[in-house]
Parts: structure tokens; sequence; C-alpha cells
């Protein structure tokens, strides 16, 4: 995986201010995939704070409970999607950041694992950055369980871990989607919400895994959390910034 130099592209980085709407949002990155994988955009990273969803992946749609489980979400006020990228279902709400990365690539899929390990420990190098003690792994009883998930160690307590972040790849001819997902303030509606839709699936987790970066290191938001993963990318490309609107054409 390249490091920044004086042959790296360009990363240029969009800050979308508002939620186009649950659906709408995970559709857009899908599209700047496609802007990329066709040299109509270069390397660009997107950052937005999404409107209350449940993102479920392929797997949950076949299960018995799927449309309990969806339900389940719509009574707390989060929009149950399938998303084509990811494992098993992830919620997040005004208070986490995703992050879609796009780059056109001659040949994407040789470097997908690669790709999972690299910005798993460049997210959490922006953690603790921040100052959250973050380290990359699964840990038992996650949700959406991933063996490149950033999790979060309290403090106070080490045997006390929970996830902050959960990664997903999909990968075209001609082009790749990274996108993280990085819970930052109010983990109380995510607990919940997961409660009952993976209840409804009939799978299980551990409840106390699920948390947010402001759990740990209580003086966090969602903006310093941006400003240091922007900083980290740093390390990586050489960084430009443009308009969201710019991505609309």
């Amino acid at each position: 995986m390249q490091q920044a130099g004086a042959g790296s592209p360009t990363l240029t980085v969009v800050r979308q201010h508002d939620s186009l709407g649950a659906a709408r949002d995970l559709d857009f990155g899908i599209e700047l995939l496609g802007l990329a994988k066709t040299g109509r955009i270069g390397p660009t990273l997107r950052l937005y704070r999404p409107a209350p969803t449940v993102a479920f992946g392929q797997r949950d749609t076949h299960l018995p409970g799927f449309e309990a489980a969806a339900q389940a979400c719509r009574e707390q006020g989060f929009e149950p999607l399938v998303r084509k990228a990811g494992g098993r279902a992830a919620a997040y709400h005004e208070g986490t950041l995703i992050v879609d990365h796009v780059e056109p690539h001659a040949d994407a899929i040789a470097g997908a694992k690669g790709r999972f390990a690299f910005f798993g420990e460049m997210l959490a190098e922006a953690l603790r950055s921040a100052g959250v003690k973050a380290a990359v792994g699964e840990i038992p009883g996650e949700y959406c369980p991933g063996e490149f998930s950033v999790h979060g160690t309290h403090p106070a307590d080490s045997a006390h871990r929970i996830k902050l972040v959960g990664t997903a790849q999909r990968v075209v001819s001609g082009g790749w989607l990274f996108s993280s997902v990085i819970v930052v303030e109010n983990s109380a509606p995510i607990r919940s919400v997961l409660t009952a839709s993976y209840g409804a699936l009939g799978l299980d987790w551990d409840p106390a895994t699920a948390g947010a970066v402001n759990d740990l290191v209580p003086h966090l938001d969602v903006r310093s959390i941006e400003d240091a993963v922007i900083g980290t990318y740093g390390g990586y490309a050489p960084l430009a910034y443009a308009e969201f609107s710019s991505l609309r054409t």
C-alpha cells in the first residue's frame, strides 16, 4: 500500500455537511465508485454524518427473522437497508462519521485484503492521535464481526474493549470503495437497535462490545475525530479539498 510521497496521486477530501437521506447516502458511495473506475474522478475521500440507519448484509436477508428485524429498526427510528458490501448488520446515526474512500485502480482485486489491514491500522492511528487507546482486531461477541475491526480499550479498565470502527469494501474492475463507520457519540441507541435486530435475526452477540469513542474519551466529538482522520490521511497522500457540490455532476 502506497504512502505519501512525490509520486503519490492527490487525494481530494470532500466534507458532506448534510445527509442526503439513509438510502441516498449509501447509494452515493457506489456512484462515486462508478465515477472513479471510469476516470471521471480521481482518488476521493468523502466524510459525512449519516441519518439513523441499520445496514444489513446480504446474508442477513436470508434469515427467517429478517422482516421482523427490519421492523424493529423502524420502530426505533432507524431505516433498515441492505448494503452491497460488508458482513452482518451495522447501525449508525448522526453521532457517527462515515468515511468513503474511492480510488481508480487497474487491478483493484489484487490488493483487497491488504487494504483492510492497512486502512484499519490507519484509522486506529487516527483515533490514537485523538487520545483513544485503539487497536485493530476483532473482539469476542462484537456486532458485524471482522478481523480488521478497530476497537478501543477503556483507559481505566483494560478488560473493557468496545468496537469503534467497522470497515467494508467493494471492488470492481477499475476501482475500489473502502467504507469506514466510526461510532463517536451517543452509543445507547446503537446498542438498543442492534439488540432488537440481532435478536430478531437469531444472531448471538455481546451488547457490551458496542460503544462510542466518547464512552472512552468523553470530550471527543465527531468533528474532532473527522479532523484526526483527515490529519492521518495526510501521511497517506497529498491532500486537496473540494466542495461536495463538485461531486454532484
